[in-house]
C-alpha cells in the first residue's frame, strides 16, 4: 500500500527539467509505427504476411522508442538499405499523420502545461526524424506548446536507449543543476533505460503505448503511471511510501529505510510504484 506524505516546498520543486517521449506518450498514434513499417518494408520487397515480415514486425516492436535508422540498419543491413527504409518509413508516418490519425493522449497538452506553470521545463523527444516530428507538431498544434524539441539528430545521431537526448535536453536548457533534478517519461523499455542511464531521478512508464508494465518495470521504470496526465501530481505529491519500506522523495530519489537499503539495493531493480 502506498502511503502519502508532504514535504516542504523546496523538495517539491525539485525536479526542474522534465524529458517527455512523444508517440505513446503524449501523442496517441494507433499503431500507426507498425503501419508505416510495413509500407517501407513492402517496398524493400519483403512480403506483408511472410514470415519475414512477422519476424521484422516483432523487432519493430521490441525496440519501440528506438532511432528509426538503428531499426532499419539492423533488420537491413548494409546502410543504403537501411536509408531506403527509413525515408519510405519517414514517408507512410507523414502522410498517416496528415491524414489526421493522431491525437493527443488525454491529458498530455493539459499536464505540459501544468508543469510549466510550476517553473520547470519541458522537453519533447522522439526517435523520428526531425521532419516526421515537426509533422506530428503542426498536426497537434504544438509548434509553441515547449521551447525545444529534441530528436536524435539534434542528439549527435544515437536515440535511445542511449542518454543522449536527455542530457542534450539538459545541455540545451540548461533548465537543471545536475542530472537528478530531471525528470523522463516514455511508453517504452528503451525509454527507460535511456533515463536512468542519463541519471534522472524519476523515469516514470505510461501505460498509453507500446509496453506493458512489465516490460517498463524491468526495464528500470521508478514508477509506473497510467498516462502522462498523472504526471505532475507525481513530481508535486510530495513523499511516498513503497510497500518495499524505503521512502520515495516528490524528486524521484529514495531515502533508504536503513543502512542495509544502500545503494546496491536501490539500483537493484525493486518493483516501481504504480500510480492508479
Amino acid at each position: 500500500m502506498v502511503r502519502m506524505m508532504t514535504v516542504g516546498n523546496t523538495e517539491r520543486e525539485r525536479i526542474s527539467l522534465v524529458v517527455l517521449d512523444m508517440a505513446g506518450t503524449t501523442v496517441a498514434d494507433g499503431g500507426l509505427v507498425e503501419q508505416a513499417f510495413s509500407a517501407a518494408a513492402g517496398r524493400l520487397g519483403v512480403v506483408p504476411g511472410s514470415a519475414e515480415h512477422e519476424k521484422h514486425l516483432a523487432y519493430v516492436r521490441a525496440t519501440m522508442g528506438e532511432s528509426k535508422i538503428s531499426v532499419f540498419r539492423h533488420l537491413f543491413g548494409d546502410e543504403e538499405r537501411a536509408r531506403r527504409a527509413n525515408s519510405a518509413f519517414e514517408e507512410a508516418y507523414g502522410e498517416l499523420v496528415d491524414g489526421g490519425r493522431i491525437a493527443p493522449v488525454p491529458g498530455a497538452r493539459e499536464a505540459v502545461e501544468a508543469l510549466q506553470d510550476t517553473g520547470r521545463t519541458v522537453v519533447l523527444t522522439t526517435g523520428f526524424a526531425r521532419v516526421t516530428q515537426d509533422a506530428i507538431l503542426d498536426a497537434l498544434g504544438w509548434r509553441d506548446l515547449v521551447t525545444l524539441t529534441l530528436c536524435p539528430a539534434d542528439a549527435g545521431g544515437r536515440g535511445r536507449p542511449y542518454p543522449d537526448l536527455v542530457l542534450a535536453a539538459l545541455l540545451r536548457t540548461g533548465a537543471a543543476d545536475s542530472v537528478q533534478q530531471i525528470a523522463v517519461a516514455g511508453d517504452t523499455s528503451y525509454d527507460m533505460r535511456s533515463g536512468r542511464r542519463a541519471g534522472a531521478s524519476v523515469v516514470a512508464g505510461v501505460l498509453t503505448g507500446a509496453h506493458d508494465e512489465e516490460a517498463l518495470s524491468g526495464a528500470g521504470a521508478t514508477h509506473v503511471l497510467g498516462s502522462v496526465a498523472e504526471l505532475p501530481a507525481l513530481l508535486d505529491g510530495g513523499q511516498e511510501r513503497r510497500s518495499g519500506g524505503g521512502e520515495r522523495r516528490s524528486d524521484g530519489r529514495e531515502q533508504p529505510s536503513d543502512e542495509s537499503d544502500g545503494p546496491e539495493r536501490r539500483s537493484g531493480g525493486r518493483r516501481p510504484e504504480r500510480s492508479v
